[in-house]
């Protein structure tokens, strides 16, 4: 079996078309790599670019888009809905087959030494190239975001793993393996972002802190392991959102979520209207909420077909299975 790599890199960039079509130009010219989507955000000024190939070329692609990113955008200025640390906030690679997770690891470190020396970008590791557990969660490392790095990187706990000093055009990139991520967002039928930002505390494996009956701050765990989120308003609908990122899609499915979000929303009096996909999604995550929702369909064109209806994917855009779904693309 051929091994092949994907790569999700995050630019802070999505506002300036033609920034974001000369990093996309810049990641075709790597002969072995196939670019297989675009996704960018107007309100969250940032851009997720979804490629795969050879091991070997889509490192070189992820290094030399990073190297054209530290050029073309400026962090001293870059304001965007979007947490962020950096022109490229993260890299991820993800083992999509013939390549194990420990090969993926390797060749993340290759990359984060290879972007600090010629590039001069701090970089954290994250996921399974994390070398502390505080590492391991990206919120964690990006905590502070790009404003609070200069601070952060003097902290004996967060210097980066590569590189130690401040770069303010380019700021920090954050590169690690892992498995596959889904990052799904649910719209809601309000522009009052507290009501996401408190259902995004109640569903997240991290919770929220609450203060007891004495007084003392009390960390209480959200509803679902595996889950990250958190709640904005996205100016580009007039919404508020809670985004997602399903790490473990296995183990908390998007029906799961989608239900739950659904009774916390009408405890607040609002609706969640549909959802929004960011980049690409494995067909087994949607095949598994159309058999949740009709367990009695068994063809598969259909039950996809449900789980757009069902989840509402195309309440803001039109959305096409064949140019969204990765098992149809690869």
């Amino acid at each position: 079996m051929n091994p092949l790599l994907e790569c999700v890199p995050n630019f802070s960039e999505g506002q300036n078309n033609e920034t974001i079509k000369a990093i996309a130009q810049e990641i075709r010219k790597i002969k072995g790599v196939e670019l297989l989507h675009i996704d960018s955000g107007m309100a969250a000024n940032r851009t997720v670019y979804t490629f795969i190939g050879k091991p070997e070329s889509v490192i070189e692609a992820a290094y030399q888009s990073i190297k054209l990113s530290s050029k073309l955008i400026d962090m001293r200025t870059q304001i965007g809905e979007h947490p962020r640390m950096g022109a490229c906030d993260v890299c991820p690679l993800i083992p999509i087959s013939g390549i194990s997770m420990e090969e993926a690891v390797i060749l993340s470190y290759q990359l984060a030494k290879r972007v600090n020396s010629t590039l001069n970008i701090p970089i954290y590791l994250y996921e399974e190239s994390a070398q502390v557990t505080e590492r391991k969660h990206l919120a964690n490392i990006r905590k502070g975001e790009y404003e609070g790095l200069a601070e952060k990187m003097t902290q004996p706990n967060w210097q980066p793993d590569y590189g130690d000093k401040f770069n303010a055009k380019s700021g920090a990139t954050i590169i690690g393996a892992r498995n596959y991520l889904i990052a799904f967002n649910f719209n809601l039928n309000t522009s009052d972002v507290s009501i996401a930002k408190w259902i995004a505390s109640s569903i997240r494996e991290s919770g929220k802190n609450v203060t007891d009956a004495s007084g003392n701050s009390v960390k209480v765990p959200g509803l679902f392991k595996d889950l990250k989120a958190i709640g904005w308003f996205i100016k580009d609908f007039g919404i508020a959102q809670v985004s997602c990122n399903f790490s473990n899609y296995k183990e908390t499915e998007l029906h799961e979520v989608y239900e739950a979000i659904t009774l916390l929303a009408h405890q607040k009096g609002v609706k969640v209207t549909g959802s929004e996909l960011i980049g690409l999604i494995p067909k087994e995550a949607l095949l598994a909420a159309a058999m949740y929702f009709d367990s009695t369909e068994t063809d598969e064109t259909k039950l996809i077909d449900i789980a757009i209806d069902r989840l509402g994917l195309s309440d803001l855009n039109d959305f096409l299975p064949k140019s969204r779904i990765i098992d149809y693309m690869v």
